[in-house]
């Protein structure tokens, strides 16, 4: 069975991401996401890994916590070791996408549906490395000639 890990930040792009539930059970998948309140039932019906939270609001912290956040995603990827990275983004999911591309396992990035008119920083870093990179709405083909557009998740 193949080994898929879904990672993506808290919030409306980890909304995004729960969407795709009907797939996990065709996988031997693992979840990852930032550590919060808000999320932290999700070990009760997943299984599921955090990342520390932060944002670029408070640069100065987030730095460290960012930095922290690549070794413990090197770390999960080793533990875990998945055949293919699915995020729907943001800062979170962009160290773990580099792993992946390094150990020469597939990345599938889904731009956010927040966006019709512009790129994420996440989108154009992990952009150049996607396996297969999909937007949600057709005019972001625009932005990204070589993504497939696939409608939206919701």
């Amino acid at each position: 069975m193949k080994k898929v890990m879904f990672v993506s930040s808290t919030g409306g792009h980890l909304s995004e991401l729960l969407k795709l539930e009907p797939l996990f059970k065709e996988f031997d998948y693992h979840l990852v996401t930032e550590k919060t309140k808000s999320n932290i039932s999700l070990k009760e019906k997943y299984k599921v890994s955090y990342l520390v939270y932060g944002t670029k609001k408070q640069l100065f912290s987030y730095f460290f916590k960012f930095a922290f956040n690549i070794l413990k995603s090197f770390y999960l990827f080793l533990k875990y070791q998945p055949d293919y990275v699915v995020t729907t983004g943001t800062h979170t999911a962009v160290p773990l996408c580099y792993i992946a591309h390094l150990f020469k396992r597939k990345v599938i990035f889904i731009e956010t549906f927040a966006n019709a008119k512009s790129q994420t920083q996440a989108g154009k870093m992990i952009y150049p490395i996607a396996d297969l990179f999909i937007v949600q709405w057709e005019s972001m083909l625009e932005f990204y000639p070589n993504a497939i557009y696939g409608g939206w998740i919701f």
